[in-house]
């Protein structure tokens, strides 16, 4: 634990339910809880009232600034800030904040992506203020958020569709509630983002371009020892790094982040962080802080935080597993199954949907988490398959069982675990088990989708998420409000829906051939490798139908969005490429050379002192590093050619075509003879720090 009192620091710097509680009118207080919690339109007069005690709290708290905190399509936050002070007449200044400013930004747009939304010189943007999320301090800087759209009302980021799609849910699940005799003020779906990232000396980081450049290493030999012997997963937590995960939960306490669970990971550097549960765009803000604060207190210790999916080839990535539940304003899990959830039909209605949900979007959840980085990870038998499946455990899947066949369900007994020790506690034992093969599995009351990568926004899969159960509960609350029988109809939909649905069901192995087979060959489920292949189905006829229907995005902004998330992974991978390049030109085969040589002189100095030396290992190894220089050579001409050819081609779904056939292929087999002659050469010769400087650099 930090050395600070943590109940007296949590929150410290948001203003918070307790801070408006305390300090706005009873009247004002009460109005605005309406807008949180039940959507209902924001009182002009309110906003004033809120803006003025959220200037004075800031103020009391050492805050200069202001600024409108929201999340553009580049996958990072974006602020602009503005003083507090305004001119006084006596030629002072006084501080002014009005809720004009609070509920209405206007940054400029010009230069964040909007794939075709708007033209460059239409440059005005809005920004507004989402008071369900927290305003917070952070670097003397009140941060409110906001969501971001454009001058016609495009959404220009990714809070406005998740706030949209979990309005969407909300509505679809209360029909669904009060066919049930609930009637629910609200649902909402709450997520509590895992977070997985690595830690590197910062004195190494800044010698590697590679990691400057694109946050991974794009070449390097694998060290003698990696993760072979499972000892750093749950390990004793190093020192150095413990001194940064205190500073760090002191940060994001401060921040009101509920920061609870940290450890190693598999991989040496690896670790994670794991915050409890909260509703989805306030996870989703706090998720986005979370990294920012991460990276900024790793360089406060003189390390550097790796946020990208594969920084180290050999070793596991990292990843961000989103789990996800539904509630109700009194808090009722919906996904809850209960004691005996053979017999809670409510239960049950709503893990069908969440199963019918991903076997009709499977597609969109797949495109939700594409990235090139993730690219590296998915279906690499360190991280879930490409291809989308639901795991619900031994209980579950019976349950199901019994009900599609019209069979009774025999129930599950909890076992009680005996260890042998007469010392040790027994306990029960759950009735299913974790599979961290699955990318979409049922964990007791929650689903945890595990195909995330760590530099993700959680924001485009919980939209995806919501919007798509949203679809699933309303086609049975249009089916169920007008049976003539509630009991019977609802029995013969869930029957139905297991039948249709059971294709996406699957509790084995997600990593073996033969799953990929089984799921590809006899499912007929989808297997999306990459970014290339994913993206395109954004638009297709139904995805757009749903996504439209329920208000979550226009048309226009799907297109946008798919044009956006194209060109990234093609300038990502495009930067990539030309930094491979331009570290083999200016550095590897430069060192390689100066190498050669070395190892000539050597060869030459020693015969000349006596003919009978035979110098195996220094002719051997020239031999062999010549080769590999006349391959580097051949190979990084081949790249250049592949990178030039990219920029005749102005159809982005062409271009990431392109890349992921003809140029990820020829980076690949330039890396292999690089990292191949970095095992030849000398360490104080080669040009950068090996994985073992890397990866054991923080102990």
């Amino acid at each position: 634990m930090g050395k600070q009192n943590v109940p007296e620091i949590f929150g410290s710097n948001v203003f918070d339910d307790r801070v408006m509680r305390a300090r706005l009118s009873a009247d004002v207080y009460a109005s605005l809880r309406k807008t949180i919690d039940e959507n209902v339109k924001l009182d002009e007069d309110v906003a004033e009232a809120v803006a003025s005690e959220m200037r004075d709290w800031a103020v009391e708290k050492g805050a200069t600034h202001f600024t409108h905190w929201f999340q553009p399509l580049t996958g990072v936050t974006a602020e602009k800030h503005d003083s507090f002070i305004s001119p006084s007449p006596d030629g002072g200044v006084i501080m002014e904040f009005s809720g004009k400013e609070l509920i209405k930004g206007e940054p400029d747009a010009s230069s964040f992506p909007s794939g075709g939304l708007r033209a460059t010189f239409e440059a005005r943007g809005y920004t507004a203020w989402d008071p369900t999320s927290y305003a917070f301090i952070k670097d003397h800087t009140l941060c409110i958020p906001t969501a971001f759209c454009s001058y016609s009302g495009d959404a220009l980021d990714k809070k406005t569709p998740l706030l949209r799609s979990m309005q969407a849910l909300n509505r679809q699940a209360k029909r669904i509630l009060k066919l049930f005799g609930n009637d629910a003020k609200y649902v909402r779906t709450s997520v509590g983002p895992e977070q997985e990232y690595f830690l590197v000396d910062v004195n190494e980081f800044n010698k590697r371009p590679d990691l400057v450049y694109t946050g991974r290493t794009l070449f390097g030999a694998m060290p003698p020892k990696g993760q072979e012997l499972d000892d750093h997963y749950f390990g004793v937590i190093k020192p150095r790094v413990t001194e940064f995960m205190e500073d760090l939960n002191d940060e994001l306490w401060k921040l009101g982040i509920l920061a609870k669970t940290e450890h190693n990971e598999v991989a040496p550097a690896q670790h994670e962080l794991a915050p409890i549960f909260s509703t989805t765009n306030v996870a989703t803000d706090s998720n986005q802080l979370m990294m920012e604060i991460m990276q900024k207190v790793a360089r406060r210790h003189g390390m550097v935080c790796l946020l990208h999916e594969k920084p180290f080839a050999g070793v596991n990535g990292s990843g961000k597993h989103n789990n996800w539940s539904m509630a109700t304003n009194d808090g009722t899990n919906l996904l809850s199954p209960g004691e005996t959830p053979y017999e809670n039909a409510q239960f049950l209605l709503f893990l069908c949907a969440v199963i019918q949900a991903v076997d009709d979007y499977q597609d969109l959840l797949r495109l939700s988490v594409a990235t090139a980085g993730n690219d590296h990870r998915l279906g690499a038998n360190e991280a879930p398959p490409a291809i989308i499946s639901v795991f619900l455990g031994d209980e579950l899947s019976g349950i199901l069982d019994a009900i599609k066949n019209d069979k009774p369900y025999q129930g599950v007994e909890k076992e009680v675990m005996k260890l042998g020790v007469h010392c040790l506690p027994r306990f029960s034992r759950d009735t299913t088990d974790r599979n961290r093969t699955s990318p979409f599995a049922f964990t007791g009351n929650k689903f945890e989708f595990r195909s995330l990568g760590s530099s993700n926004s959680i924001a485009c899969c919980n939209i995806m998420l919501n919007a798509s159960v949203a679809e699933s509960l309303k086609q049975y609350a249009d089916r169920l409000e007008g049976a003539e029988n509630f009991e019977d109809e609802l029995h013969a939909l869930i029957k139905e829906v297991i039948t249709k649905h059971e294709r996406i069901l699957f509790n084995g192995n997600g990593y073996s051939d033969e799953w990929v087979k089984e799921a590809t060959e006899v499912r007929g489920l989808l297997n999306l490798k990459t970014t290339a292949d994913a993206m395109p189905y954004l638009l297709k006829e139904k995805n757009v139908k749903m996504l439209t229907e329920h208000k979550v995005f226009t048309e226009t902004e799907l297109e946008s969005r798919c044009e956006i998330m194209l060109e990234n992974y093609c300038k990502t991978v495009n930067i990539e490429g030309h930094t491979m390049v331009d570290m083999v030109r200016k550095n590897y085969l430069p060192a390689i050379e100066q190498y050669l040589q070395r190892l000539a002189k050597t060869t030459s100095l020693m015969k000349s002192v006596s003919s009978n030396v035979k110098c195996n290992y220094e002719i051997s190894t020239m031999e062999r590093l010549s080769e590999l220089t006349d391959y580097i050579l051949l190979r990084v001409e081949d790249l250049e050619k592949a990178l030039e050819e990219l920029k005749e081609c102005d159809d982005v779904v062409k271009t990431s075509e392109a890349i992921r056939d003809d140029v990820i292929p020829k980076m690949e087999h330039l890396r292999k003879h690089v990292d191949e002659a970095e095992m030849l050469t000398s360490e104080e010769s080669w040009p950068f720090p090996s994985y073992g400087k890397l990866l054991f650099s923080v102990y």
